[in-house]
């Protein structure tokens, strides 16, 4: 039982960080290599996890809301009204998204700042998890027997991922600073 809260501890702690945290999917294959967790466990742990921990930090943002500048507020409820609008594609692109190994962290922060139901938007991030987790999962229980499973133990910090971080944060910037009333107001 200890394994299962550690494991729960690390990912929510991890997800719960707006930025620079190690990748969710990299404590999974460490495990995966690494424990006696079964798979399904494993997954259902790891991706009730990080759907809370990204759930806790969109409202943490949503506390800092009120030191963001008025015209960033504005293109982001604008945005966040776009998202309330077109619910059913932005669900099934937030699902897609979580699928990919891509950081959600600078997603969640800026749905943060919005005000969309946060529920809802953690419930398809969950859905996707539970694919994707399954997946690396499965991929690190079989790499554990191969050379290729030291290569994974030695390799969990990159320049790329670093880079990568870097990059969604500029995003995220970049993403409160449109103003998604054109959208709104042009029908698209």
């Amino acid at each position: 039982m200890t394994d299962y809260l550690i494991l729960f501890a690390v990912i929510l702690g991890i997800n719960m960080m707006p930025a620079f945290g190690p990748p969710t999917w990299s404590v999974i294959v460490l495990y995966g290599m690494n424990s006696a967790i079964p798979l399904p466990a494993l997954v259902i742990t790891s991706a009730s996890a990080a759907a809370l921990g990204r759930f806790l930090l969109a409202h943490a943002f949503r506390l800092f809301a009120g030191y963001v500048p008025e015209k960033t507020k504005r293109n982001v409820s604008a945005a966040g009204e776009l998202i309330e609008q077109k619910r059913k594609v932005t669900y099934l692109a937030l699902g897609l998204f979580a699928l990919s190994p891509v950081p959600s962290a600078q997603l969640f922060e800026a749905a943060g700042l919005t005000k969309i139901r946060l529920l809802r938007f953690t419930l398809a991030f969950f859905m996707g998890r539970l694919v994707s987790y399954s997946i690396y999962g499965m991929t690190a229980i079989r790499i554990a027997q191969t050379s290729i499973g030291q290569a994974f133990r030695e390799n969990f910090t990159s320049p790329v991922g670093l880079a990568i971080q870097l990059a969604m944060i500029a995003l995220l910037i970049g993403f409160t600073q449109i103003d998604w009333r054109k959208f709104l107001m042009s029908g698209n």
